[in-house]
């Protein structure tokens, strides 16, 4: 039997419960359906929110040919195959979980298709998709974020199982699944599989199951990156080598814990300790050459490093802020002082013209005039 989670996936988006902010009568995703308007977006959130059910209700609606398709295990062949295949005059929608886990190489491939409508791409990332997929490809998409599902929302999935529980076992569940409706549903579905009645020690006992404790797409996945990282922030390292090491016991990929540690370097440590993002790259060199178990080794040197460092996030927040202005004010004129003379009629215009090299003047847009972004800590 299949199990529960998939049993009880919407078909249509009136059935769909949570993100109405997409899903919600003139909201992009309904206003797309209504309009059988076919384009190439990327589904941003955590998981167990119904990002793989929007795409399948989405082709469907369109009365698309649907291809789902791992970024963990596919490749370029897959993709070959997918064009290959006779969607007997239907368009074509490749959906791509974990997009973020393909490579500039096979993203770079993807995208002539993408580009010329051979194939319509839905991507889903539980990652930031301005940092893991790549620019030409993401400006041919929209980005739709979607939030973790609240507790009434959790209720109403719940409800739909029709498994009989006691109020108390239900409030748990929904606390247990924080916002992750497939992870309560998996719960819900193992616990009746081997308890048969569903209450909160039952529910417990179900969850003791290593695989159910950690699964890579769920709550605790997310809850122990997140104490990880937090407690780097703090310079806490024992707290920090200790999450790694549940992190290592339960398998998760050593590449994903060293590429958070990366970006922890250029956000946290910054301008503090520059030498951190030397460690942090290094680090990641070593894990993607040694592999575990020794890379484990590597891992807790440079946990240790970035933990005892300075922390400055300075450099983070004056990118944040710098893009924020250049959403808000676009394309500002940039000074003529400061422009390349490439042509005479450039040079006529005064491009480039009393430009000295280590002048103290400010350089950026009039309307910019006097706004310090970088404020060192």
């Amino acid at each position: 039997m299949e199990p529960l989670a998939v049993r009880l996936r919407p078909i249509h988006l009136d059935e769909f419960i949570g993100q109405s902010h997409l899903t919600g009568k003139g909201k992009p995703l309904a206003g797309a359906i209504e309009k059988k308007h076919l384009f190439s977006f990327i589904l941003w959130g955590p998981p167990g929110v119904g990002k793989t059910t929007l795409a399948r209700i989405y082709a469907n609606a369109l009365h698309a040919k649907f291809y789902e398709l791992s970024a963990v295990s596919a490749g370029k062949d897959d993709i070959r195959k997918i064009l290959a295949d006779d969607a007997e005059g239907k368009s074509k929608i490749l959906f791509l979980d974990e997009i973020h886990r393909f490579n500039k190489a096979q993203q770079d491939y993807l995208l002539p298709f993408v580009e010329r409508g051979e194939l319509t791409l839905i991507g889903a990332t539980t990652e930031n998709p301005s940092f893991e997929v790549i620019a030409a490809l993401l400006s041919r998409c929209r980005v739709f974020t979607l939030a973790e599902l609240s507790d009434i929302e959790m209720e109403e999935i719940i409800a739909r199982a029709k498994i009989k529980m006691p109020k108390d076992a239900r409030e748990w569940l929904v606390a247990a699944a924080n916002g992750d409706a497939r992870a309560a549903l998996t719960l819900l579905d193992n616990t009746q599989e081997l308890y048969k009645n569903v209450t909160v020690e039952t529910l417990k006992e179900a969850l003791q199951s290593k695989t159910l404790r950690y699964d890579k797409k769920g709550e605790e996945h997310y809850n122990t990156i997140s104490a990880f990282i937090k407690s780097m922030r703090a310079s806490q390292p024992d707290a920090a080598i200790y999450y790694l090491a549940r992190m290592l016991d339960a398998g998760e990929d050593p590449l994903f814990i060293a590429r958070r540690m990366v970006i922890f370097a250029s956000e946290d440590v910054g301008l503090a300790q520059p030498t951190a993002l030397v460690v942090a790259n290094e680090v990641f060199q070593a894990v993607q050459e040694i592999g575990m178990p020794e890379a484990r080794i590597n891992l807790a040197h440079g946990v240790a490093y970035l933990c005892l460092a300075k922390k400055d996030k300075s450099a983070y927040n004056a990118i944040e802020e710098a893009l924020a202005d250049v959403k808000k004010f676009g394309n500002l004129p940039i000074p003529l002082k400061i422009r390349n003379p490439v042509t005479k009629m450039m040079k006529d215009m005064k491009y480039g013209e009393g430009y000295e090299k280590y002048t103290k003047e400010d350089l950026l847009p009039e309307k910019l005039k006097g706004k310090r972004y970088l404020k060192p800590q």
